[in-house]
């Protein structure tokens, strides 16, 4: 292992809607930490130090579509390794299954250009990241 190498755990949420479609994000150009920029990724991100998981996704859902939603249970979890800002990072991912809460008007943050709420079974028409491919096949094989 790396002496520069960050590691950090990111939480991040499968929102589903009454209609039983999901959430999906386009990351923006703008982004500081951009590293797929133009893909679709679902709302989360890394915790802050001292940040309970739940914590983390309930802040990072807010930050990133303005909505608030119940986690139900755990879906998927994968892992991946950016380079951000020059620095290799190690970031350990849990998908959570969350059900939304109102109506589902999303003002994405500036980290994001588009959201989307999709019926999951189409989910290969979207860019979407590896580890949201997954976590949605997860959803489509335990919640439907």
């Amino acid at each position: 292992m790396k002496d520069d190498l960050v590691s950090q755990i990111a939480a991040k949420a499968v929102v589903v809607n009454k209609d039983g479609k999901i959430l999906i994000l386009r990351e923006a150009a703008t982004y500081a930490d951009g590293t797929n920029t133009g893909k679709y990724h679902m709302p989360g991100g890394r915790l802050e130090k001292g940040e309970t998981y739940w914590e983390g996704l309930a802040r990072e859902v807010m930050e990133e579509t303005g909505l608030k939603a119940d986690p139900l249970y755990p879906l998927h979890i994968d892992e991946w390794r950016p380079v951000i800002r020059g620095v290799p990072h190690h970031i350990i991912a849990v998908f959570t299954l969350c059900k939304l809460q109102g109506s589902g008007k999303v003002k994405v943050s500036s980290e994001h250009d588009e959201a989307l709420w999709i019926d999951p079974r189409r989910y290969k028409e979207y860019a979407l990241l590896p580890a949201e491919l997954k976590a949605v096949e997860a959803y489509i094989t335990r919640a439907l």
